[in-house]
């Protein structure tokens, strides 16, 4: 991080680790007291706490580096969005896509229930981990044999949740970089399915879990394409944080969850399907933006909401105070001690920023494994030596 970049990023960083700090210790004490005796009440207080904490990083992309998130999507489906639950299955194009779909859900209004499926070192991200795993996200070993029976439990877990929420599920199972997909395409072209061009191919064992346990009582499933204009520089979290415009286009076809096959195999295949019509046939949907820079679909308004800005506001100086009275009763700053106290504090923010923004980077990701020969199925599974685990 360069020493320019540090200047913007270290007080950003103070205001998001103390205030995500005073969150965490709220959320902790929620669920010791109040998760025992409701669990709908403990999800309903810790719903207002993750948003104090989110919104934040919302404030980040609307007024701090003015990314523009577009959506477009049928009226049917924008009306519908927030006041459902809803299973979101996307592509994984960018480092900054899971925070795309929490600008999506602020606009929703369903922020503070946005879950997704996550790797199981994500939760130990200082603040931010903490704060996913108070708000059940899932998290998984990425060993099928560890991860079944604990996605079965937390699918089911949701039945009783007390506001519309929506799962996020990255069915690629990684991000997408040019080295995965070439590792995609020599396994299609092994296997004889679609070869892919601007996605990876789905690992279908997780979705059909997700389809299987809660195909009850969600009604569902919205298939979101992310992709950033060709004009546009692509989005990351170090060109956020540095205040750096860029675009995001979002496209969000909403499926019922009913019209899906009764059958795992037919699950899986119907998965398989959405993303052949991503960017594996030759009027696909990734391919026609390619060429026009937008998407053929209604654009809807989603506007730039003040509350975010406002909640910024509020914490800036929430926590000024707090510490203009502290170092006036401590006098940390008068003493060599205190002076080195403080320099430990910057160090130990500056760290976790930098851990966050690596943390973000596809590059970081791990490559997905292919496994190179013929399904048994004659060309219908899709699955690498990975998905197989998980």
């Amino acid at each position: 991080m360069s020493i320019a970049a540090a200047v913007v990023v270290v007080p950003l960083g103070f205001l998001f680790f103390l205030s995500g700090l005073i969150v965490n210790l709220f959320q902790a004490i929620c669920f010791v007291v109040i998760r025992p005796l409701s669990k709908n009440t403990y999800r309903k207080i810790n719903r207002v706490l993750v948003e104090l904490l989110w919104l934040e990083l919302v404030w980040l992309i609307d007024w701090w580096a003015h990314v523009k998130v577009q959506l477009y999507t049928d009226s049917e489906t924008f009306n519908l969005m927030g006041k459902e639950h809803a299973l979101l299955i996307c592509n994984h194009r960018s480092d900054i896509d899971w925070l795309v779909g929490w600008v999506l859900a602020q606009r929703a209004g369903c922020l503070g229930s946005a879950l997704a499926l996550m790797k199981k070192s994500s939760k130990f991200l200082p603040v931010i981990g903490w704060s996913m795993w108070f708000s059940e996200y899932v998290f998984l070993e990425r060993s099928w044999v560890k991860d079944e029976s604990m996605l079965k439990a937390a699918f089911q877990r949701l039945k009783s949740f007390p506001h519309p929420f929506w799962l996020a599920l990255f069915v690629e199972g990684t991000r997408f970089t040019q080295a995965k997909l070439l590792a995609a395409q020599e396994y299609a072209a092994s296997t004889g399915l679609p070869i892919p061009r601007n996605v990876l191919i789905p690992r279908t064992k997780g979705f059909v879990t997700a389809v299987s346990n809660m195909r009850s009582f969600v009604p569902a499933i919205y298939d979101a394409t992310v992709v950033v204009p060709k004009s546009q520089p692509s989005p990351t979290m170090l060109r956020i944080l540095k205040g750096q415009p860029s675009v995001v286009h979002v496209h969000i076809k909403r499926h019922l969850m009913k019209e899906l096959p009764e059958t795992d195999d037919g699950v899986a295949q119907w998965c398989r399907d959405v993303f052949i019509a991503k960017a594996c046939t030759m009027d696909d949907l990734l391919d026609k933006h390619l060429a026009d820079d937008t998407f053929h679909e209604q654009l809807q308004d989603t506007g730039r909401p003040k509350k975010s800005f406002l909640v910024v506001i509020s914490w800036s100086c929430l926590l000024i105070y707090g510490a203009l009275k502290f170092f006036q009763w401590s006098s940390l700053l008068s003493s060599w001690k205190g002076i080195a106290f403080s320099a430990a504090a910057l160090a130990i923010v500056t760290i976790l920023m930098h851990v966050l923004i690596l943390f973000s980077q596809s590059e970081r990701s791990a490559p997905t494994k292919v496994a190179v020969g013929k399904p048994k199925d004659g060309g219908m599974s899709s699955e690498t030596s990975e998905e197989k685990q998980q």
